[in-house]
């Protein structure tokens, strides 16, 4: 399983330490792939038929199929077993940050000391209560705590972190979004286009950040979070890695970017973790910060539009037991409608699907392919939209 790429920021376990991540690495595909899929057998022959009993007709929505479903004690059970296996991932994951923190700290100095990117932090910046509110995805602090001095833990713990909540699927360098964005929309709808100016907002550590820099290897790439200590880390481990990012710490409902400054705006499964008011206001930025013509993409897991009930109540899981207040909320809005309110023409607006598995070597075994689709919305700034050249 331990196939991650390594580089000079990431924390290097322990016999045991390695270990107890296998085992927790083990314990998630065993609960998704042995134990998950019976709780449809739970629903289809148990929970649906007193429901339709009770009200002749079937479950519409997933609210109603999670209130018959929690009376379930196969389905509390599984419940109960995902999220420990979550908290053990931290847990097992923190052990080895811990241990390694004073010197990981030091290297990401050391890195900065010949930098080819550049890192810029506002700490008058104020984080967004919806960031702040709970531990995102159950990871101990966030993204945004900081316990002393240069703090670049948080970004430590999420790298290693992600690759074991993954379990794998996402790539050796947890790139599989930002490489599916590229490989299997922009270079398929405009192989020949090359923009000069990048911009990736709510980068974390940049895992998706670094593929513009391969793909577009002219383009200035910036990326920005509101998370002092990711970004600490994400310009670290972009520097390792030998890539040139200009990171800053900004709100990407408000960035301090003048109007028309970039060719492409890019996010990666950011939507999700921002309310409705705070979606509007990034659209609206994107409309501000694009060139005329630039072209902007956010890419994000399956919406419940696409899903039968069932699919998306299990779907709705993160919202209910993992911190993830806003994931459900997210895949019910009328993004178009947003899109529009923000300035885009209905004509420039696309929403569509990127393969998760791509077509190059670059993914083993099809990195995230298992799970089918992300969602992309793209859209286009008024005038002279890229050409198609397809």
């Amino acid at each position: 399983m331990d196939e991650q790429v390594q580089h000079a920021m990431l924390p290097q376990p322990t016999h045991d330490e390695l270990a107890r991540q296998q085992f927790v690495h083990s314990l998630k595909q065993h609960i998704a792939t042995q134990i998950s899929p019976n709780n449809r057998t739970i629903y289809e022959k148990r929970a649906k038929p007193r429901f339709e009993q009770e009200h002749q007709r079937s479950p519409e929505t997933q609210h109603e199929i999670r209130q018959l479903m929690q009376q379930e004690s196969y389905y509390c059970m599984w419940g109960a077993l995902r999220r420990t296996a979550q908290e053990m991932l931290w847990e097992s994951v923190n052990l080895s940050v811990e241990r390694q923190l004073p010197e990981l700290m030091a290297r990401s100095q050391q890195l900065q000391t010949q930098a080819i990117g550049s890192l810029t932090l506002n700490p008058t910046l104020e984080v967004p209560a919806y960031h702040t509110a709970v531990d995102i995805h159950c990871m101990p602090g966030g993204y945004h705590s900081e316990y002393r001095d240069e703090d670049i833990a948080a970004g430590v713990t999420y790298d290693r972190g992600v690759y074991l909540y993954a379990m794998g699927r996402l790539g050796p360098l947890n790139d599989a979004i930002g490489q599916a964005v590229i490989q299997n929309y922009l270079k398929l709808q405009y192989p020949d286009w090359q923009p000069e100016k990048i911009l990736d907002l709510g980068c974390s550590v940049g895992h998706s950040t670094l593929p513009y820099v391969d793909a577009y290897p002219d383009a200035e790439v910036h990326a920005i979070d509101v998370a002092a200590p990711t970004l600490r880390y994400a310009h670290a481990r972009a520097e390792a890695l030998g890539k040139q990012v200009h990171f800053s710490q900004q709100n990407a409902e408000h960035t301090d970017f003048p109007d028309a400054s970039f060719d492409l705006i890019v996010s990666h499964i950011l939507l999700h973790e921002a309310p409705p008011h705070a979606i509007a206001n990034i659209l609206r930025e994107c409309n501000r910060l694009l060139k005329p013509g630039g072209l902007m993409v956010h890419a994000e897991a399956p919406l419940y539009r696409n899903m039968d009930p069932f699919s998306a109540f299990m779907f709705d899981w993160e919202t209910q037991n993992n911190n993830e207040p806003w994931w459900g909320a997210m895949r019910q809005l009328d993004l178009e409608a947003l899109t529009l309110q923000a300035g885009f023409a209905a004509e420039n607006i696309t929403q569509t699907v990127a393969a998760m598995e791509l077509k190059t070597s670059q993914l083993k075994d099809g990195g995230f392919g298992s799970r089918g689709n992300w969602f992309l919305l793209a859209a286009h700034k008024d005038s002279s939209p890229i050409q198609n050249d397809l």
